[in-house]
């Protein structure tokens, strides 16, 4: 039978926790970008008064995040979002020095902006080592510096994992292909990091993490959707993806977004400004949660890093601030997030049972766990917004859903997640 606390709550509350999908827009990023889709349409390639005026936003926004990474203006190409970026600079590298070598490498557990981009080039020729993690989603410098070869022209490891928060040692990893490159007397392999996580957490200073080219998305840190940018070492040459235009040095042909690369600078800006604070924050109401949970779920666990705080060698967390990713056993954590929509809770799962190929997150089985834990995971990426009260609203709730989705079968789950859901739902 079904407990009372289960029970629809009168006034639902909305609680977001999928932070790391994407952030809603900053009202100062909002008010900022607001001129740009009425009073300064103008194309910024234009050469008549009010339109050179628009192209002097384009110059301060690119020269605003330039000095927030320390580089110069011209390394900064905008792009339609965090997926471009990657896909721009592997393909782009990899098509324009084929002739110096088709070796690339690799992580198991990039976003599939990376593994998809890596797995259509094998089908252009190259090969791609795809490096293993440990149990906690960590590679090493050692393992990067093993795997380089001669023809290596490529490395291309995220900052900070989506899923688990496990933070790279990307500095290390940049100074061993620095050493590589000078034993060896080459400009190659050129390295690049997917940051789109890492943006609001980590000073992204490219000239300390050694890195050719980065990526980084505005949603991710309260900007806009629809924007990203990859940073590009001003010695490393790219061939475009999209052609028709001279923008953007002539490596992105389009009427640049405007109002979303202002609000860009403007949401970079912020996040820089404010991230120490909000990291201490974060930390404690995600160790707040991780208490909560342990208390009253039986059979659960923590993936990724540990959540005790510890540096790495640059000073740096080794687990995002605002991660918190966990498996609950005997439940199909597809089903647990559909509840706990009833109730207004949003947060992602790392299980895919109504997909066509039932896979787990590639993720979860890079860390060497069973399948049952990866189908059973969930991930809670907390923001700007999230406070204690928040928390305590899903606790109340979570557990009573946990034990209701421990007595359905697993059978009936996977033949029709959501209406089996409802039927219990409707059925209280």
């Amino acid at each position: 039978m079904v407990s009372h606390s289960l029970k629809i709550p009168h006034e639902k509350k909305l609680v977001y926790l999928d932070h790391a999908a994407t952030t809603y827009l900053d009202p100062q990023v909002l008010h900022i970008m607001e001129p740009y889709w009425t009073d300064h349409f103008e194309n910024p390639s234009a050469l008549y008064t009010s339109a050179r005026e628009v192209n002097g936003a384009l110059n301060d926004a690119r020269r605003s995040i330039a000095q927030l990474l320390h580089t110069l203006p011209d390394t900064i190409l905008f792009t339609g979002g965090g997926t471009e970026s990657d896909n721009l600079a592997i393909l782009g590298i990899a098509r324009k020095y084929k002739d110096k070598g088709k070796h690339i490498i690799t992580t198991k557990i990039e976003h599939h902006a990376v593994l998809h981009a890596c797995q259509k080039l094998e089908k252009e020729g190259f090969e791609i080592t795809y490096l293993d993690v440990d149990v906690y989603g960590f590679v090493t410098a050692k393992q990067v510096k093993k795997a380089l070869r001669e023809d290596t022209i490529l490395v291309t490891i995220m900052y900070a994992n989506n899923e688990i928060g496990s933070v790279e040692p990307i500095a290390d990893i940049g100074r061993e292909i620095l050493k590589w490159r000078k034993e060896n007397a080459t400009s190659y392999p050129y390295f690049h990091s997917d940051a789109c996580q890492a943006a609001g957490v980590f000073e992204l200073d490219v000239e300390k993490l050694h890195v050719d080219c980065m990526t980084i998305n505005a949603s991710k840190i309260y900007g806009p959707k629809g924007v990203g940018l990859l940073y590009r070492r001003r010695n490393v040459s790219i061939e475009p993806l999209v052609v028709g235009g001279s923008q953007e040095m002539r490596l992105r042909a389009g009427t640049e977004n405007i109002p979303g690369i202002v609000g860009f600078a403007k949401a970079f800006e912020l996040a820089q400004k404010n991230r120490e604070e909000e990291n201490r924050r974060l930390i404690e109401l995600r160790n707040y949660f991780w208490e909560l949970l342990q208390k009253k779920i039986p059979k659960i666990r923590l993936n990724g890093p540990d959540l005790d705080s510890k540096k790495s060698a640059e000073g740096e967390l080794k687990r995002l601030p605002n991660n918190l990713n966990i498996s609950i056993l005997d439940i199909e954590g597809e089903a647990l997030l559909l509840y706990l929509d009833e109730y207004g809770i949003m947060c992602s799962t790392g299980s895919a049972c109504t997909s066509d190929s039932l896979d787990p997150s590639h993720v979860l089985l890079a860390l060497g766990l069973p399948y049952e834990y990866a189908h059973g995971s969930l991930r809670f990426s907390l923001g700007k917004r999230n406070t204690k009260e928040e928390i305590e609203y899903v606790m109340k709730y979570l557990p009573g859903i946990v034990e209701t989705l421990r007595q359905i079968s697993p059978v009936d789950l996977k033949q029709n997640p959501k209406e089996n859901i409802h039927a219990q739902y409707h059925q209280r």
